[in-house]
């Protein structure tokens, strides 16, 4: 009988030992690579570790494509937690790279979409913890000082009255600017869409290195428009400066996200950040004056200030594309390489000819000239024109020459590559520039 009491208590102690209510609770570091900035990071940081004393949520900054690069390079002896970031093409490089793991948040009243967009990675291995999509943001004192419009669609910034006033960073160096061009891309078409693109970087005033630095460009400014994620926007107004944000009909609702690294050291204390962000306490730190992100909770925009965007309830917002994160993944590479061999690198080239076709399209307003106008669709045409058609620039001839592979050709294929997109655009803008001049004198 001794026995078997004995045995019975033995029991006890082991289900109590593996009893979730009795867990340990987190402790230690919460190690996190991010490209949030602090005015995200800091307000979340301070009030998950009041939530969970003995918890430090060590954040290091790195830009979404660096933080990729940087979880690939030390797998082999992690020391990282928590990937947190807004690109969902990244998370899919990483799951595709084994180095996420799979966790199911224990949060509800999470829904499975957001917009077109499913909120998490159906597998697990990534969540949504809330949502942004990208439009134009404009400086309201900058345009009634210098008589311009208010812009409602891309295609509106590459009108002559914005001919450098808009600012971009570039792709390559911010994964929601990625995005924005990969929105475009799919909303439009490959073509239309780089059209699209071209028309507009045209008009740039320049492309900037980090993603930030284009709407402290427009809220002090220095520049009138900014194409940009909306929390910068959003955050700018909070803060009172004059700005106002449109999303454009091509554009999409998506999640930011968080993730577990595989062999994370502190697994329990990773899975204590991602339950905080998608508990209410998190979701309503995203309505703080300098965040301002879209809570993927519903419940959550009853705290919300007063016109918020509510994706949820926002039947334009509903209705925007539905973005193809895995077709952005495989290409990535190859759309920010071009974006910079035919724009960020050919800027002052682009421009030129840009200003020579919009000096055009004035004058023929005035007074039209049949030869003149011909002139100008073959200058149009030619900036337009794309080095790469989709179907190459998906192959895997060309994404693999980008795939950040150690063998040499392909290094070397990589740069010829390059090498052919610069020379081609460099070519038909001074092609289109020459066309657009002799228009011009048509014209007058």
């Amino acid at each position: 009988m001794l026995r078997q009491v004995s045995q019975a208590l033995a029991a006890l102690v082991l289900f109590a030992a593996l009893s979730p209510a009795s867990a340990q609770a987190p402790t230690g570091k919460v190690s996190v690579v991010t490209s949030y900035s602090k005015d995200l990071t800091d307000p979340i940081k301070k009030a998950f570790e009041a939530a969970h004393p003995g918890v430090t949520l060590d954040v290091q900054n790195r830009n979404t494509n660096a933080g990729v690069k940087y979880l690939e390079e030390t797998k082999s002896n992690n020391q990282v937690d928590i990937f947190w970031a807004s690109a969902p093409d990244a998370f899919e490089a990483l799951k595709g790279k084994s180095l996420l793991q799979t966790y199911k948040p224990k949060a509800t009243g999470i829904p499975d979409k957001i917009g077109q967009f499913p909120i998490n990675d159906p597998e697990g291995f990534y969540f949504g913890f809330a949502a942004s999509g990208y439009g134009i943001m404009w400086n309201e004192r900058y345009v009634k000082a210098n008589k311009l419009p208010e812009p409602k669609e891309w295609q509106d910034l590459a009108g002559p009255a914005y001919f450098d006033h808009v600012s971009m960073a570039a792709p390559s160096r911010s994964g929601t600017t990625h995005l924005t061009i990969e929105t475009i891309l799919q909303g439009e078409g490959w073509d239309k869409g780089w059209g699209t693109l071209k028309a507009v970087s045209g008009n740039f005033r320049e492309v900037t290195e980090r993603s930030f630095g284009v709407p402290e460009a427009v809220n002090s400014g220095q520049v009138g428009y900014g194409i940009v994620i909306d929390f910068f926007a959003f955050t700018s107004q909070a803060s009172g400066f004059p700005v106002k944000f449109v999303y454009p009909s091509v554009t999409t609702i998506v999640p930011a996200n968080v993730g577990i690294v595989a062999n994370a050291p502190n697994k329990a204390g990773a899975e204590a950040f991602i339950e905080f962000l998608l508990s209410p306490a998190g979701q309503t730190i995203l309505f703080e004056p300098g965040v301002r992100r879209l809570p993927v909770n519903p419940a959550a925009y009853d705290k919300a200030p007063k016109d918020y965007p509510n994706p949820f309830k926002d039947p334009r917002l509903n209705s925007m594309i539905k973005f193809d994160v895995k077709t952005s993944e495989a290409r990535t590479n190859v759309v920010d390489a071009l974006y910079d061999q035919i724009v960020t690198f050919q800027l002052g080239d682009l421009k030129a000819a840009t200003k020579s076709i919009e000096a055009v399209e004035i004058a023929l307003a005035k007074k039209d000239n049949a030869q003149a106008r011909k002139l100008l669709d073959e200058a149009r045409a030619l900036v337009a024109a794309m080095p790469v058609s989709e179907q190459q620039a998906s192959s895997s001839e060309i994404t693999g020459a980008f795939s950040g592979g150690k063998k040499k050709e392909k290094g070397a294929r990589q740069a010829e590559l390059e090498q052919q997109w610069a020379a081609f655009a460099k070519d038909h803008y001074a092609q289109a520039k020459t066309k657009a001049d002799e228009a011009l004198k048509l014209a007058k």
